[in-house]
């Protein structure tokens, strides 16, 4: 089937000229003109970005690179470069300066957009090392510029451009092909430099036809985007959306997400697993502390809801009794609960990570459909998904049309399909490593079931082998103890060792206050981890979390840490997964003391 209709732009055009007035991107808490951008502003907004990098001199497939939280101006630059035929560099506003450095030193970009002051000062200290760099644009107006090459977005747009770049922008948009490259994003390196996939329009476009059999998604709908558009499953999801005629909200500050949620009332939303975990806590750690009668009531609740939830899926037979139950336990219970993630929710993307089986239960439970799937950066996020009609819980689904899934040597997962990438930029030694017989090598370890539903069993490269021979998958047992309201990270210690420890960041605000409840009073957070009820308060969660996990996987010893792993501080990437080396570097000497 021909891919041609699906070219992103093209769509995008479409629906500019057929929505109008309608409203395609909003800045949630955003001032005026961010707040609200119609169909038809964006269309005209995004053909004067693709002019002035023509007036700049960025000719086609010259890179720009983005860092800045999320907002309308970052969607506005990415479709506005890509009108120029530009590819975009994503990078994420949390890097330091020095991966910032190595990512826009690689791509070779030439032009830099960020948002805010703190944003413009790490662009100019990396333009000084990064001699692509011609011109800084920044959107927030009430920036102090240092340079005559550096531009306020606002003030670029209200510009006159030359004749002679509408011209050419004619000519681009009308050359514009399936086999030019889009995007180049980098991965987050857990390991090593990172690595720039190279996703051309092709992939795209298959992407978006793909999701159009198994996405029930309608003009209009609205979808907040609270993850970072510098990473694939946001920004490939914002994509599809806007292709649909989609209504976007940019959420910049991702802790105003409970607020955002209630205010926006979003139809869709992406997620990660920790946000579902947290939800998930923080209602249990309530009813925990309900009257037994109202404890009572949402256990017998969430049994209805899992049987219901088997019937819709067609793996129990309806019966009376049980629909007049859900009914009565939706209006008592889950439409409360609902209403705390906006109340009109038709499903969330979950991704980015295992999600443990029992937080899913719960929001397939209270009718709140989550769809796990599986997929990389390389591969434009979705390989496999769940779906509305086959939801089974622990699965990421089954692979996407256009999409074969296989299990190698080791069970590692391989894949082929429309949507893998070209290769890794300016890497071909890495780009030939990564394949197998023209198969996409995941490095992840996961099984089939007999309908074709695959299941992640384990990071291959993250395997831990205790002294005891014992093979221990960390994201198993931190996405168990990750359910725990008081726990914020964690991560887990088993490597050439005879038992598994842990380290642990407390949630210090859901810790003090039950200290505060317990009449624990202490001078320091310190003071305040070093506490015996506080220590015996996590040995009693601990116990109850890991119930379901075999004995060689639990958590024998613990050290609750003051402070949290951080980007900063080199210990988590911009995805929030662990710098295992650097927090075991970091932490020596604790980790010893456990053993």
């Amino acid at each position: 089937m021909s891919l041609e209709k699906y070219h992103l732009v093209k769509l995008l055009q479409q629906q500019g000229q057929s929505l109008g007035d309608a409203v395609a991107l909003e800045g949630f808490e955003t001032a005026a003109p961010w707040d609200m951008v119609s169909w038809k502003q964006f269309d005209t907004i995004t053909n004067k970005v693709a002019q002035l990098l023509i007036d700049f001199g960025l000719h086609s497939q010259d890179k720009v690179a983005i860092i800045a939280n999320n907002c309308p101006q970052w969607t506005c630059a990415d479709v506005g470069a890509l009108k120029a035929r530009n590819i975009v560099v994503p990078v994420y506003p949390t890097n330091t300066i020095e991966q910032a450095v190595f990512i826009v030193n690689d791509a070779r970009a030439k032009v830099v957009f960020v948002d805010n002051e703190a944003q413009y000062h790490t662009a100019c200290k990396i333009q000084t090392q990064c001699p692509s760099v011609q011109h800084i644009v920044v959107f927030d107006s009430s920036v102090t510029l240092a340079s005559s090459e550096h531009f306020h977005f606002d003030a670029l747009l209200a510009s006159t451009h030359s004749a002679a770049s509408e011209t050419e922008l004619t000519s681009r948009l009308t050359a514009a092909n399936l086999d030019d490259l889009l995007t180049l994003i980098y991965t987050s390196g857990t390991t090593g430099d990172p690595k720039g996939v190279m996703l051309d329009y092709r992939n795209i476009a298959s992407m978006i036809e793909q999701h159009d059999d198994e996405i029930a998604f309608k003009p209009g709908d609205v979808s907040l985007a609270f993850l970072p558009l510098s990473h694939v499953f946001e920004r490939g999801w914002s994509m599809y959306v806007l292709c649909r005629g989609g209504h976007n909200v940019y959420l910049s500050d991702t802790n105003r997400v409970k607020e955002a949620i209630a205010a926006v009332r979003p139809h869709t939303l992406c997620v990660v697993p920790r946000f579902l975990e947290k939800v998930y806590s923080a209602v249990h750690d309530k009813v925990n502390t309900a009257p037994a009668l109202r404890q009572k009531l949402f256990n017998w609740a969430i049994g209805v809801g899992a049987r219901q939830f088997e019937v819709t899926q067609g793996r129990k037979k309806p019966s009376t009794g049980l629909a007049i139950q859900w009914k009565l336990a939706n209006k008592l219970v889950f439409s409360k609960l609902q209403n705390v993630l906006g109340g009109r929710l038709k499903f969330m993307p979950v991704g980015g990570a295992a999600l443990d089986v029992n937080v899913g239960g719960f929001f397939h439970s209270i009718g709140v459909p989550i769809l796990c799937g599986y997929g990389m950066t390389e591969t434009c996020a979705t390989v496999t998904c769940n779906t509305l009609s086959n939801r089974v819980p622990g699965s990421n689904g089954k692979p996407l049309h256009a999409m074969e899934v296989k299990i190698g040597a080791n069970n590692e997962i391989l894949v082929r399909g429309e949507t893998v990438m070209r290769g890794y930029y300016n890497r071909p030694e890495d780009t030939a490593e990564a394949f197998e017989d023209g198969w996409l090598k995941t490095g992840d370890a996961g099984v089939l079931d007999a309908e074709g539903n695959l299941y992640i069993t384990d990071r291959i490269k993250e395997l831990m082998k205790t002294s005891n021979g014992k093979y221990i998958a960390p994201q198993r047992v931190e996405g168990k103890v990750g359910c725990c309201p008081f726990v914020e990270q964690v991560a887990i210690i088993a490597d050439a060792r005879n038992y598994v420890s842990a380290l642990i960041v407390p949630a210090f605000d859901a810790l003090e206050a039950w200290a505060t409840e317990k009449g624990i009073k202490v001078e320091s957070p310190i003071e305040l981890l070093r506490n015996s009820q506080v220590i015996e308060h996590f040995e009693h969660r601990l116990k109850e979390l890991q119930h379901e996990l075999a004995g060689f996987e639990k958590i024998k010893k613990f050290t609750l840490l003051p402070e949290a792993f951080s980007m900063e501080a080199g210990l988590i990437t911009p995805t929030l997964k662990l710098r295992r080396k650097n927090i075991y570097s970091k932490y020596n000497e604790e980790i010893n003391a456990m053993y």
